[in-house]
C-alpha cells in the first residue's frame, strides 16, 4: 500500500490502468467556501435501493448541472438542479486547473469522520465513458483510497481542506476507489465531484 500526502499534478498516482492526479490547495479561502456550500445548497440525506430494501442515509446529497440531467446510482434517480453562483465559480476554477469540461455536479456532506462511502467505481451508463471525474474538497481533512480491481493493489491519499483530485482515463474500468470512515478525524466535510452527464 502506498500513502501519498504531497501534491503533484503532473505525478499519476496509479501504476498502471488509469490516470489520477493530485493538485493540493486550489481554493484558498475553503472556510468561505464550506460556509456557503453548507448555506445555500438543497441537502437532502441520500437514497438507496439495496437487495429491495430502501434506505436513507445520515450522509447529505445534492445534484446540480448545465440542465435537469437525469441521473441514475443505487437505483435511485436523481434531476439535476440549475448551478448556483457558487457551483459555477467553483466548476470554473476547476475546469481551468484541470483543463477539462464538467457538465455537472454531485456533492455530498458527511458530518463527521464516522460517514464514508463504500468501495465503488463510478461506472454509471449516464457518465461519459473515461471522461474526467474533478473531486473538491472542503471542511476536514479525509484520506481517500483506491484499490485495483484484480491486484487488489492499494494507494490511499490524504485530501486536504480546499483541494483536488482528478480521475480520468480507463480509471474507474480498473481500480474500485472510497472515503474509509475514521474516528481520528471527526469534523465536517463537504465533497463536490464534477463530471460530465452523456444522456441529455
Amino acid at each position: 500500500m502506498k500513502l501519498f500526502n504531497t501534491a503533484d499534478s503532473n505525478k499519476n498516482l496509479l501504476p498502471q490502468d488509469g490516470t489520477v492526479n493530485y493538485y493540493g490547495v486550489v481554493c484558498h479561502q475553503p472556510n468561505d467556501y464550506y460556509d456557503r456550500l453548507l448555506q445555500e445548497i438543497a441537502w437532502e440525506r441520500d437514497q438507496a435501493i439495496i437487495f429491495g430494501r430502501h434506505i436513507e442515509t445520515k450522509r447529505k446529497v445534492a445534484w446540480y448541472g448545465d440542465q435537469r440531467f437525469e441521473y441514475s446510482y443505487s437505483n435511485i434517480q436523481k434531476v439535476a438542479l440549475p448551478w448556483t453562483d457558487i457551483l459555477f465559480e467553483l466548476k470554473t476554477l476547476v475546469e481551468k486547473e484541470s483543463s477539462e469540461y464538467y457538465n455537472s455536479c454531485l456533492l455530498n456532506l458527511y458530518h463527521d469522520g464516522s460517514e464514508g462511502m463504500a468501495w465503488h467505481s463510478d461506472a454509471e451508463k449516464d457518465l461519459k465513458k473515461h471522461g474526467a471525474i474533478a473531486s473538491l474538497t472542503f471542511g476536514a481533512e479525509r484520506k481517500f483510497s483506491f484499490k485495483h480491481k484484480q491486484s487488489k493493489e492499494k494507494i490511499d491519499i490524504l485530501l486536504e481542506d480546499g483541494s483536488l483530485l482528478v480521475m480520468k482515463d480507463n480509471t474507474q474500468d480498473h481500480w474500485l476507489h472510497r472515503l474509509p470512515p475514521t474516528k481520528v478525524s471527526h469534523g465536517p466535510r463537504i465533497n463536490l465531484t464534477f463530471r460530465s452527464i452523456v444522456n441529455a
